[in-house]
């Protein structure tokens, strides 16, 4: 499996550690021939691998040879895939002849009576009214929405990865008080490899709220 044919789901960035040591980082086909070698060799740890930006851990079928493995990728990708599309062909059979698509989304929303009757006096409809509230909304906590998401993902992997150090409350409390340099002090003699991409996800954190700050 090439990078250029590489589909979504083989792309998505992750990385895997073997305790607290890193052995791959990169796309999640690369990841995963790393695992699978590191797996026949014997792992010397247990295996974490986290999606890169959100820190959500990743779960690998390494039964098999390499080419099993990654071919159980290109599998996942080909059901993505397939029910993408399905529900596509169900948005289009639902809209009817004529309709533009849009890339219209249609989903349950429950709201009080009140909210429908403003909805609906709105110009173009309850639909247009909540499409327009929700890009406003995008726009006007861009900030806040990039910083939490910085921070739910370096939190994430602190608290998998290195919960277990006596001093992790006291970091914690430095990373959410978007202390930088305490938070660097307290960690400093943590596990090296955790700690760097710790570090990494963490500064991503402290550079989102200084932005939105200045």
């Amino acid at each position: 499996m090439t990078a250029a044919n590489l589909s979504p789901i083989t792309k998505r960035p992750a990385i895997a550690f073997e305790g607290m040591r890193r052995i791959a980082v990169g796309p999640l086909a690369d990841v995963a021939r790393a695992v699978k070698v590191a797996e026949l060799r014997g792992f010397a740890g247990a295996l974490f691998i986290f999606d890169v930006s959100t820190s959500q851990p990743i779960e690998l079928d390494l039964r098999g040879s390499i080419a099993d493995v990654l071919e159980r990728l290109k599998q996942s990708d080909a059901a993505a895939q397939l029910i993408a599309e399905s529900a596509q062909e169900s948005d289009e059979t639902s809209r009817g002849p004529g309709r533009p698509r849009l890339g219209v989304i249609g989903r349950e929303v429950t709201l009080l009576p009140r909210h429908w009757e403003w909805l609906a006096s709105q110009p173009g409809g309850a639909s247009a009214a909540l499409r327009r509230l929700v890009d406003q909304a995008r726009v006007t906590f861009a900030d806040r929405d990039r910083m939490r998401a910085a921070q739910e993902s370096a939190y994430r992997f602190l608290s998998a990865m290195l919960s277990g150090n006596e001093d992790f409350d006291e970091a914690a409390r430095a990373f959410f008080a978007n202390d930088r340099e305490r938070f660097r002090s307290i960690t400093a003699a943590w596990p090296v490899d955790a700690r760097d991409h710790a570090w990494a996800l963490a500064d991503a954190a402290f550079t989102v709220k200084e932005d939105a700050s200045a």
